[in-house]
């Protein structure tokens, strides 16, 4: 009998070690699957839009901008004037830079009611070190396989939530409409954009900065899909 329990017990220990030596990637929520296969149709695409920001400490000109995205995670948005607002270390303005990657493992969280919407909750956990970002959960309609909200943890840019909205080109799982919010005590300032308090005291930049939200919105006119992007625009 004890014979029988050590066999077992070792059987046990061999199951165990072989599964955590399996690739997490591999364990994928179908929904995921679905709304990959989804985004799957877009190899490239150059949006059209208007972008406005809710972040008192910039001093910038609101207006139109243009979003490059190529697959799997390629993606610029540039501004009337060359300056982009989007803080620096972003995961996934659109969710089509999170997904294609494929370096992730899924985790089910049930669901949650969201603007009138059933959506199902999916966290996502890098199987990659060198990515950027630690967790992310992703707010799905299971019927339609379109990602109303992402909440995301970067190593080094803080966290940040994106919601969508959709339209003409929600075949293609691109969104009409994309509100990005984040904590601007974690922001990082590209190139050519200034505070509105001076540089001569960090201490009162923290001071600014500390416990406040800041949000950009951008609303798409339309979309120019799998027309062909030169990697070198990126």
């Amino acid at each position: 009998m004890k014979n029988y329990k050590v066999i077992l017990v070792i059987g046990a220990l061999f199951l165990l070690s072989f599964m955590s030596s399996m690739p997490l990637a591999a364990q994928l929520d179908p929904l995921i699957e679905k709304v990959s296969q989804k985004l799957a149709l877009v190899n490239d695409y150059v949006a059209e839009g208007n972008m406005k920001t809710d972040v008192a400490f910039i001093k910038a000109s609101l207006g139109k901008v243009k979003v490059y995205f190529k697959k799997p995670n390629l993606l610029k948005v540039k501004k009337e004037g060359g300056i982009s607002l989007l803080p620096r270390g972003g995961v996934s303005l659109t969710i089509n830079t999170l997904l294609n990657t494929k370096q992730y493992t899924t985790i089910p969280a049930g669901t949650q009611l969201v603007n009138g919407k059933n959506l199902t909750v999916i966290k996502l956990i890098p199987t990659d070190d060198n990515l950027d970002w630690v967790i992310s959960t992703l707010w799905i309609d299971p019927i339609a396989a379109l990602v109303y909200k992402t909440a995301t943890t970067t190593k080094e840019n803080g966290s940040y939530e994106i919601t969508m909205q959709y339209g003409e080109y929600a075949n293609y799982g691109l969104a009409s409409k994309i509100i990005f919010s984040f904590n601007t005590k974690d922001y990082k300032l590209p190139n050519g954009i200034t505070l509105e308090f001076g540089d001569e005291d960090p201490s009162a930049k923290q001071k600014a900065l500390k416990n406040k939200k800041g949000t950009i919105e951008i609303t798409y006119s339309k979309y120019s899909i799998n027309k062909g992007i030169p990697s070198n625009l990126f």
